[in-house]
């Protein structure tokens, strides 16, 4: 018996749920993965215990001279594996990484660009509800109306016309490579800070898949977990000159104690991705991708874009007559998880949307490869075309079941 069933049998049972759930169906959530067993020892250390405000060498708190060290080493094992010259590993999201560099750089009122939320933008790009929306003058760009890839021509037309301060590139539901450079160009012909958040696409450009925006935009942000496979948590990448902006604003700008177990999971996830595997491992989530895309369009779905070059794939089910809250339901109980989402042209809410996200990190790490997402592709047509049978839910979940018993997600743990 461990100590939390122990302690609190009832958390104890909804954890156990939660595994239950995790091992035996297909996560295809294109902003999730699974760590190691390395990472998730690191996240449920000792070092949750301790207070660390500031930064190495310059603790408000005695007694943190094992936690600089951690630091130290996720800092530089970031560095290296994007080759940048500065690293903040404090951070406690994506979203944080984001307001820090907005903190440091701009101010309330100043104009942003930035892509839309409902063409494959993210929330802490400017969304009118999220504080980012709140505090900016935001101008969204958008993908093309018929090839739903972004217009790099077109965004430098709206730049200079609004004259941003800040061009922020990267996005959350979006298929294709982004052509970093291209914004940098737009943002130094305007005079704009560029700002580029990988946080889907980490472990792609860590792995040398997607080209890099270290050297051509002037801040990079992301998440650690997502492609990179890590704890969940946020980073920020910067030249050396712009490192005390930064540090000054995560610390005390925004943020008090770092998270240390979470940091020490970083530097660990950091060393992963640094391995000749790795590459290897981000190589086939693309393959995957590809892939699942065209096995859904083989199934009638109709893939925006036309297909993927990154992690995942967005579905747009228009011409099927369900909603996008109505597919995630039925696959749910299919055993298959993922997320509705809003796809160009969009004509629902984002609570109930027209389309599907689906991605390859999960099932990617769990050893699955060209012919399992096959399978998956072929599952998911079958749910939809039979959206409101159970009996048809109920046997492809048998199914999947029986395929994640293949690739046990934690081979100890099952």
């Amino acid at each position: 018996m461990s100590f939390l069933e122990r302690d609190d049998p009832e958390v104890a049972a909804i954890i156990e749920n939660e595994r239950q759930r995790q091992v035996f169906g297909l996560e295809l959530i294109a902003s999730e993965n699974v760590v190691s067993r390395a990472v998730m020892e690191a996240t449920g250390s000792i070092m949750c215990n301790k207070y660390a405000e500031g930064y190495p060498g310059k603790r408000y708190y005695g007694g943190c001279e094992h936690h600089d060290v951690v630091e130290n080493i996720a800092r530089d094992r970031l560095c290296s594996l994007f080759s940048a010259e500065h690293a903040n590993v404090q951070p406690h999201s994506g979203s944080q990484a984001n307001q820090a560099v907005y903190f440091a750089t701009i101010q309330p009122g100043d104009v942003i660009m930035s892509q839309s939320l409902t063409q494959g933008g993210h929330l802490s790009h400017g969304s009118p509800v999220n504080i980012s929306g709140k505090l900016y003058d935001v101008h969204s760009y958008g993908v093309d109306y018929e090839t739903e890839i972004l217009d790099y021509s077109a965004i430098a037309d709206m730049a200079r016309q609004v004259k941003p301060k800040m061009i922020v590139c990267g996005a959350s539901a979006y298929p294709r490579e982004i052509d970093f450079k291209a914004f940098g160009e737009i943002a130094d012909e305007v005079g704009a800070i560029c700002v580029a958040d990988i946080a889907h696409i980490a472990g792609l450009v860590a792995a040398g898949i997607h080209n890099s925006p270290i050297d051509v935009c002037r801040f990079t942000t992301t998440t650690t977990h997502k492609t990179l496979r890590g704890p969940r948590g946020g980073a920020i990448l910067c030249r050396k000159g712009d490192g005390p902006l930064i540090d000054k604003s995560v610390f005390p700008g925004l943020q008090g104690g770092p998270l240390m177990h979470v940091i020490a999971a970083k530097a660990v996830c950091f060393k992963e991705a640094l391995e000749p595997s790795y590459v290897e491992y981000a190589k086939q989530v693309v393959k995957n991708a590809r892939v699942l895309a065209e096995t859904l369009a083989e199934n009638d779905l109709r893939v925006c874009s036309g297909g993927t070059d990154n992690h995942l794939a967005l579905l747009d089910l228009s011409d099927h007559g369900i909603t996008g809250l109505e597919a995630e339901v039925a696959l749910g109980c299919a055993g298959i998880t993922v997320n509705k989402n809003t796809i160009p042209r969009e004509k629902r809410s984002p609570f109930v949307t027209s389309g599907l996200r689906v991605g390859t990190p999960t099932v990617t790490s769990r050893g699955m490869k060209e012919d399992e997402m096959k399978m998956i592709g072929d599952w998911i047509g079958r749910v939809l075309k039979n959206i409101n049978d159970k009996n048809i839910h109920k046997m492809v979940k048998e199914e999947v079941s029986e395929l994640c018993g293949k690739f046990p997600l934690y081979p100890d743990a099952v």
